[in-house]
């Protein structure tokens, strides 16, 4: 049966014979699944989904919904679906087919099709002694993450993701595929590295790699009741760190579940994750500071590159979460206080996690010819989320997410990260004031409409959001 939020029969058909991919629409077989996103929490519910199977495939789809009037919403995986606009009467383009990934090892370079993971590459990179800027999970999408910055544990090293894309391809709104690099369509080159999926359909980017087999790395866990003493010491010792150096300070409340490692079942810690490029030695004697505190566990070793995926220790499979974060100028003693007041031992929250990453290092320098995020102007990065399977608990969440962000309010940067801002919200809000300017004018050039639908939406220059 056709609804208002449904294509007609014969139009549907038009368009599966146009593809290679699949096309689904709500009543069908297949629907449900092909609209789910990796965070189960999110319920979009499009007129139609395409998984598209190729970059031809994305522009016919492209210009099918043009035709037709339907707005367009890209996604690879869909773990930043939360932020999503309503996709009433919307194709969902998802690319999670393509997922075909080239090594070039003499070059250092990877060229990652749109639906590929970070564990499609880096796995096949380390096998050249090469590292991409991964992100902390391995099922994150290449695509998404370096469309909104991208900050990993080689970040403070070598920078953000997106500043390391050397081309893109891209599916322009009237749906011509594009090249997009420092000769070719500046504008959109500078737009999609970390100005998000707002200008049009990544089909592929091609990014540089590191020379990184190896590394120092793991996790100090400390019982929860020593949080304040452990985070405090880490908070003073990020100070004493080279850039080779990424940590992140962590409370953790792991679920009494049988897919969590009997160690940690049930329990909460206070927790130091940290990963040094260099050699053991040099990196033991770095985290020597924390390591005198007397952790219960200490999981530091020399590690392979593609390893890095598991040290966050983020779920392997589709979960339903809530979260939300912030840049912080800054942490001094009072904010770690105040987070101890509202997430540690003594507080009663569902939040399974609540970190504060060390950022600096190269994300703080100007990077030469850089995209929408030429550089972070924020020393630390919060995030707090938990695992919502009932509405009782997402709101629970929800609200103690919140209660931490309004907690550190006082040290926050005058913008946030666009991939952990998971409340509705402009880009405005997540991109640097000039930035943000200059998107608009490229949005208002290449999709005055606003056919594509964003995370964070993007007004084209003097335009007004779409009703």
């Amino acid at each position: 049966m056709t609804t208002p939020n449904t294509p007609a029969h014969g139009t549907t058909e038009t368009l599966r014979a146009a593809i290679v991919g699949e096309v689904f629409v709500p009543g069908e077989a297949g629907y449900d699944q092909a609209r789910q996103a990796w965070n189960l929490a999110a319920d979009q519910r499009p007129a139609v989904v395409v998984t598209a199977g190729s970059a031809a495939d994305v522009a016919r789809a492209v210009r099918f919904a043009r035709s037709h009037g339907m707005r367009i919403a890209p996604q690879g995986t869909g773990h930043g679906a939360e932020p999503l606009e309503s996709l009433q009467g919307a194709m969902l383009l998802r690319t999670v087919r393509m997922r075909s990934v080239r090594i070039d090892p003499a070059a250092r370079t990877a060229r990652a099709e749109a639906g590929a993971q970070w564990q499609d590459v880096t796995v096949p990179a380390g096998q050249h002694g090469l590292a991409a800027l991964a992100g902390t999970s391995p099922n994150v999408g290449v695509t998404g993450y370096t469309l909104g910055g991208g900050i990993g544990w080689l970040a403070r090293r070598y920078g953000l993701a997106a500043n390391s894309v050397t081309a893109a391809e891209i599916v322009t709104p009237d749906g011509h595929l594009a090249r997009a690099d420092t000769d070719h369509e500046p504008d959109l080159f500078w737009a999609i590295r970390g100005g998000g999926g707002s200008v049009g359909v990544v089909t592929a980017l091609e990014m540089q790699l590191y020379p990184v087999r190896e590394l120092y790395a793991g996790a100090l866990f400390f019982p929860i009741p020593r949080a304040a003493e452990v985070l405090h010491a880490w908070r003073a010792w990020t100070g004493t760190v080279p850039d080779e150096v990424t940590s992140v300070g962590r409370i953790m409340r792991f679920p009494p579940l049988p897919e969590v490692p009997e160690p940690l079942r049930g329990r909460a810690f206070a927790l130091v994750e940290a990963a040094y490029l260099g050699d053991a030695d040099t990196g033991a004697e770095l985290i020597r500071p924390l390591r005198r505190l007397g952790p219960d566990m200490d999981t530091f070793a020399t590690i392979p590159a593609p390893a890095l995926a598991q040290l966050h220790m983020d779920p392997d499979q589709p979960v339903p979460s809530q979260g939300d974060g912030a840049f912080l100028a800054d942490v001094p003693a009072a904010a770690i206080d105040a987070l101890i007041a509202v997430a540690g031992p003594g507080a009663a929250t569902p939040l399974a996690s609540v970190e504060i990453r060390h950022l600096g290092g190269a994300q703080a320098r100007l990077a030469a010819g850089g995209g929408a995020q030429p550089r972070i102007d924020a020393r630390f990065l919060m995030f707090a989320g938990g695992f919502t399977p009932t509405p009782e608990l997402a709101s629970a969440v929800r609200g103690h997410a919140q209660a931490v962000k309004d907690a550190l309010a006082s040290w926050h940067a005058s913008y946030d990260y666009y991939n952990f801002e998971e409340t509705p919200t402009a880009a405005s809000a997540v991109l640097p004031p000039a930035s943000y300017r200059r998107l608009e004018k490229i949005k208002a050039s290449y999709d005055p409409g606003q056919a594509i639908i964003s995370a964070h939406p993007v007004w084209p220059s003097r335009g007004i959001p779409p009703k």
